[in-house]
C-alpha cells in the first residue's frame, strides 16, 4: 500500500536524526515493534505516523519508534485495528502493516530497587568474654575475635608474592580472612597459577560506574557501557546516591594498584550501564541487557522489585526476550551470564521466588552471609537460590571501591554485595575457560557449593549434594570453581519438556491440609523431547484467592525431593492470588524426570480468605539427548500460556501418603473452563494422570472406570461444565427439576390469568348490551364499544362461555362504576362484587 507523500516525507526526517534524539518519556511515546525481517522499518513508520528511532538493542527484527504524545493516538488507533483485523482474520485489505508481527507501547515503570543494606554498627574491639569491665556508653560494641597469627603470615606472603600493595587489602576479609579462618571465597590460590580475569568482562547493570576512579580506570571497558537514563556514552555517577554501581564494580575488578583494594578478578574488564537513576521503559531495560552482549560475558544486577513481602513482579516480554536472545545468541552462542541478588526482604517475609528476575532459568541468583558464616537476617529464601557469598554482617561489611578519584568504602552490604562477588568468581572461570556455557556455569556451582550450618534445613539431592532453600547449594569456593572449571565435559544442548495444563478447580481447604495435585512423567515423553536429564523445573500456575499472602506451594518430585516454591507472607494482602505465575526450582538437578510430580497447595490460615486451585503446568529443562535433533527454545511470545491442551480424568478419590507435617487425600483433576483461556479437550494417554487432593474424613468407594477420552454425560453439543460425567449428571438432573417447576409454575399462572380474563370479559359484555341504545344512535364512544363486543365475540368463539353468569342490579352497577379507578381495578372490582351477590 502507498503511504501519503507527506508521511514518507516526515518519516525521512525521523529517519535522518532519530538516532540523535535521546528518550524523552515526558514529551514522546514509544513504541516497540516486531516486524517480518523483509519489512522495511521505514515504510511502518511512514504509515503509522512515526520517526523510526532504530533497531531495539541486540534482538532481531525488533525496533524503536517515536512520536510526539500530541499525535500518539493516530498510531496506536492504527495498531488496535491491525489487532482486531487479526482477532477476525480479517487480512483482505494488504498493507504493510500486515508486516508487523507484535507491537507494544512502551510505559515507564517505577525504578528498580537497589538491594544494599544499611550499614552496620561501628566496631570497636570489645572486652575479653570473661572481662566484667562495663563497655563505655553511647557506641555499640562488638567483641572482634583476635587474627590467627598463621593466616596474617600467609596473608602477608600472598601480598608479598603477587605485589599487591592496596592500603585496604587487609581488611577485606571476604578475600582472606584472618578471623573466621575458612569463611573467605577461598581466592588467593587462583591468583597464584596466574588466573586474574584476563580475557573476561563483566559490566555493572546499575545506577553507573565511576570510571576516572584511580582503581577502575585502568579497567574500564568503555564499548559495554552506556547510560540509558541520560542518553551518553559514560555511564557516569551524576545524583547524589550514585554510588551503588561503583562499589560493587570495586567488588569484581579493582585494579591491584595501591589505591584502595583489589577486585575478585583484579584483571578483568568491568563495565557499567545506567538504568537505575530515572524512570524507564521494558524497551531500554531489554537493550540493556542485550547491550554488547558479544563482548559483555557477564551481566552483575544488584536490584530488582521491592523486597516488602508483598510485591510480586517479573520483567514484561521484551526483557524476556533479551534474555533468552542473549542465553543463545551471546558470547559467541555460548550465553551470557546473568547474576542476580536474591534480596533483601526476608525480615519482610520475602521469597525470591517471588521475584521473576532471581527465579528464571537464566539468572544465577546469589544470597548472603556474614563474616562468620551465618545466615544474615536479610537474605531471602527461596527454591531458585543456586549459591550463597559474603556480605554485611556481623559488624562488618564489604570493603570496596568509592565514587570519587581515589575513594574507599567500608560499609557495602547486603545481597547487592554478595552478587557481585559471585560475578568476579565467575569472571574467573571464564579466564580460566573461555567455552563455559550459562549452563556450564551453573552446573559447576552446583557440584562445587560447599554446605554451611549443616545443622539447619538441608535437604539431599538425588545426585547426593546437599541443598538448602536458605543456601542453595552452599556457598561459593573459587579455587573449587575454577578448578572445576577447567576440566568439567561441557553440557550438551538444552531441551525441555511442558507437561499438558493439568485443570483442578477445587477449593483449597483451610488449615494444616493441603490441596494436592499429580501428574506422571513418562520415559517414551521424555524421548519424544529429547530431554536426558533435568536442571530447572518450572512450575506456572493460577490460583484465584482473596489473600495471596496466606498461600504456599510445594513441589515433590518423583525422587521424593521437595521444592517449597512459594511461602506465606504476612504483609502481603493482595486479591489476586497467581496468575500464570512461573515459579522454579534448582533442588531436582540430575534427576531422570521420569515419574510422578506433585504440587501441594496448601491455605493454612483460618479466616475469611478463600480460593480456589485453578490449573498448573510442569516444564523440566536439561540437557538434551541427541545434540544434532535439538532446536533452540523459540523465543517467548504473549500467547506462551495460551495453549491449554488438558488431560481429562475420572474423578475418583483416593488415598495418597502425605509430606511432612500434612496430610493430603487425592482427587484426580478435572479440566474446567478457565475463565482467560480457550480449552480445547485432546485425548489423553493412560500415563496422563492428574490429581487433586483435599482433606477429609471416609472417602467414597471409586466408581467404575469411564472412559477418559470422552467427559460428555449427554450428546456434545452439551456443555460439561468442566466436571466429570457424575456431576454432570446432578446438574441436568437439577436443571431438569428447575425447569419441571418453572414450567409448571407458568401454568398455574396461566390458569389464573385465563379466569381473570373470563370474568373480566363477562363483566365488559354486560356493559355492552346495557349501552347498545347508545350504540345504535350512532355515537362514537358507542360505536368503539360495538367494535369492543364484536372482538369479545371473536374472543368467545375461542375461548367458548361460560356456563353461568352473573348479572348486577342496576344500583349495584351503577356502585361499582362509581368506584372504577381504572379498567382494570373496576373490573377486577365488579368481579368480586359478583361474587358477593351469588354467595347472598
Amino acid at each position: 500500500m502507498r503511504v501519503p507523500k507527506v508521511l514518507g516525507l516526515l518519516a525521512l526526517a525521523c529517519f535522518s536524526a532519530g538516532s540523535l534524539h535521546p528518550r524523552n518519556h515526558e514529551t514522546h511515546d514509544y513504541y516497540a515493534i516486531h516486524l517480518k525481517p523483509d519489512i522495511p522499518p521505514q515504510e511502518v513508520a511512514s504509515a503509522l505516523g512515526l520517526c523510526y528511532e532504530g533497531k531495539l538493542g541486540e534482538l532481531p527484527d525488533h525496533h524503536t519508534f517515536s512520536t510526539p504524545r500530541t499525535q500518539g493516538h493516530r498510531a496506536e488507533d492504527k495498531l488496535q485495528d491491525l489487532r482486531r483485523r487479526r482477532l477476525k482474520r480479517d487480512i483482505s485489505e494488504a498493507s504493510i502493516l500486515d508486516g508487523i508481527l507484535w507491537s507494544q507501547k512502551q510505559k515507564t515503570k517505577p525504578r528498580m530497587e537497589k538491594r544494599s543494606v544499611l550499614p552496620p554498627p561501628p566496631i570497636r574491639q570489645g572486652p575479653p568474654a570473661d572481662d566484667k569491665a562495663a563497655p563505655a556508653p553511647g557506641v555499640p560494641v562488638v567483641t572482634v575475635p583476635v587474627a590467627d597469627a598463621d593466616a596474617v603470615a600467609e596473608r602477608a606472603n600472598v601480598a608479598r608474592e603477587l605485589s599487591i600493595e592496596d592500603p585496604i587489602f587487609n581488611e577485606q576479609w571476604h578475600l582472606f580472612n584472618t578471623m573466621q579462618l575458612g569463611h573467605d571465597i577461598n581466592v588467593t590460590g587462583v591468583w597464584q597459577q596466574g588466573i586474574t580475569g584476563e580475557g573476561a568482562t563483566a559490566v555493572m547493570v546499575d545506577d553507573g560506574i565511576d570510571m576516572y576512579s584511580e582503581d577502575l580506570k585502568d579497567n574500564y571497558f568503555a564499548k559495554g557501557s552506556y547510560d540509558f537514563n541520560d542518553n551518553n556514552p559514560e555511564p557516569k555517577p551524576r545524583l547524589a546516591d550514585d554510588r551503588h554501581g561503583t562499589r560493587c564494580a570495586g567488588e569484581i575488578a579493582a585494579v591491584k594498584n595501591g589505591v584502595c583494594g583489589v577486585g575478585v578478578a583484579y584483571n578483568a574488564r568491568i563495565g557499567g550501564l545506567r538504568i537505575l537513576s530515572k524512570i524507564i521503559t521494558d524497551e531500554d531495560e531489554a537493550h540493556a541487557m542485550n547491550y554488547a552482549f558479544q563482548d559483555n560475558q557477564i551481566y552483575s544486577c544488584s536490584w530488582g522489585p521491592p523486597d516488602d513481602g508483598r510485591s510480586m513482579d517479573a520483567p514484561g516480554l521484551l526483557i524476556r526476550k533479551a534474555m533468552v536472545n542473549a542465553v543463545q545468541n551471546g558470547r559467541q552462542g555460548k550465553g551470557n551470564i546473568y547474576v542476580f541478588a536474591a534480596g533483601n526482604g526476608r525480615g519482610s517475609g520475602d521469597n525470591c521466588n517471588f521475584d521473576g528476575y532471581t527465579n528464571s532459568i537464566y539468572t544465577i541468583t546469589v544470597g548472603g552471609i556474614d563474616r562468620k558464616g551465618k545466615q544474615t537476617y536479610y537474605s531471602e529464601h527461596c527454591s531458585a537460590q543456586l549459591v550463597v557469598t559474603y556480605s554485611s554482617g556481623s559488624g562488618d561489611a564489604i570493603h570496596t571501591t568509592d565514587v570519587g578519584v581515589n575513594q574507599c568504602y567500608s560499609n557495602h552490604g547486603g545481597t547487592s554485595a554478595a552478587a557481585p562477588l559471585g560475578a568476579g568468581i565467575f569472571a574467573l572461570a571464564l579466564s580460566a575457560r573461555p567455552e563455559l556455557t550459562w549452563r556450564d556455569l551453573q552446573h559447576i556451582l552446583v557440584l562445587t557449593g560447599v554446605p554451611i550450618n549443616e545443622d539447619e534445613d538441608w535437604d539431599t539431592t538425588y545426585i547426593g549434594r546437599k541443598f538448602s532453600h536458605a543456601y542453595g547449594y552452599g556457598k561459593l569456593d573459587a579455587y573449587a570453581v575454577v578448578e572445576m572449571a577447567k576440566s568439567i565435559d561441557l553440557l550438551k544442548p538444552q531441551a525441555w519438556y511442558k507437561s499438558p495444563w493439568l485443570h483442578v478447580n477445587h477449593t483449597i481447604p483451610q488449615g494444616t491440609d493441603g490441596l494436592l495435585s499429580t501428574f506422571e512423567v513418562t520415559e517414551d515423553q521424555l524421548k519424544t523431547a529429547n530431554l536426558e536429564s533435568v536442571e530447572h523445573v518450572t512450575v506456572t500456575m493460577n490460583i484465584q484467592h482473596t489473600r495471596r499472602g496466606d498461600l504456599s506451594v510445594e513441589l515433590r518430585s518423583p525422587t521424593g525431593v521437595v521444592s517449597h516454591l512459594s511461602v506465606t507472607r504476612k504483609l502481603d494482602d493482595a486479591n489476586a492470588g497467581y496468575v500464570d505465575w512461573t515459579f522454579m526450582s534448582v533442588a531436582h538437578w540430575g534427576e531422570s524426570g521420569i515419574g510422578k510430580w506433585s504440587v501441594v497447595v496448601k491455605d493454612t490460615n483460618v479466616n475469611e480468605h478463600n480460593g480456589t486451585f485453578t490449573d498448573w503446568r510442569l516444564t523440566l529443562w536439561g540437557e538434551c539427548t541427541d545434540p544434532t535433533d535439538q532446536p533452540l527454545f523459540p523465543m517467548p511470545t504473549e500467547h506462551d500460556d495460551d495453549d491449554h491442551t488438558v488431560i481429562s480424568a475420572s474423578p475418583t478419590l483416593v488415598s495418597v501418603k502425605p509430606g511432612p507435617a500434612e496430610t493430603a487425600t487425592e482427587l484426580p483433576a478435572l479440566p474446567t473452563d478457565h475463565q482467560d483461556r480457550p480449552i480445547k479437550p485432546k485425548p489423553t494417554t493412560p500415563q496422563q494422570t492428574a490429581t487433586a487432593a483435599t482433606s477429609g474424613s471416609a472417602l467414597p468407594d471409586s466408581p467404575p472406570e469411564e472412559d477418559e477420552t470422552d467427559t460428555h454425560f449427554l450428546p456434545h453439543y452439551f456443555p460439561t461444565f468442566g466436571v466429570s460425567k457424575r456431576t454432570q449428571i446432578w446438574i441436568y438432573g437439577a436443571l431438569a427439576i428447575i425447569v419441571l417447576f418453572c414450567t409448571g409454575l407458568g401454568v398455574y399462572f396461566y390458569i389464573q390469568r385465563r379466569k381473570r380474563r373470563r370474568s373480566e370479559r363477562e363483566d365488559y359484555e354486560f356493559e355492552m348490551i346495557e349501552d347498545e341504545d347508545a350504540m345504535l344512535s350512532g355515537n362514537g364512544a358507542a360505536s368503539g364499544r360495538k367494535k369492543g363486543r364484536r372482538a369479545g365475540e371473536l374472543y368467545d368463539a375461542f375461548a367458548g362461555e361460560s356456563d353461568e353468569e352473573q348479572l348486577l342490579s342496576e344500583s349495584e352497577k351503577n356502585e361499582e362504576e362509581y368506584r372504577d379507578d381504572g379498567p382494570a381495578v373496576g373490573e377486577a372490582g365488579r368481579g368480586r362484587s359478583q361474587s358477593r351477590e351469588v354467595e347472598k
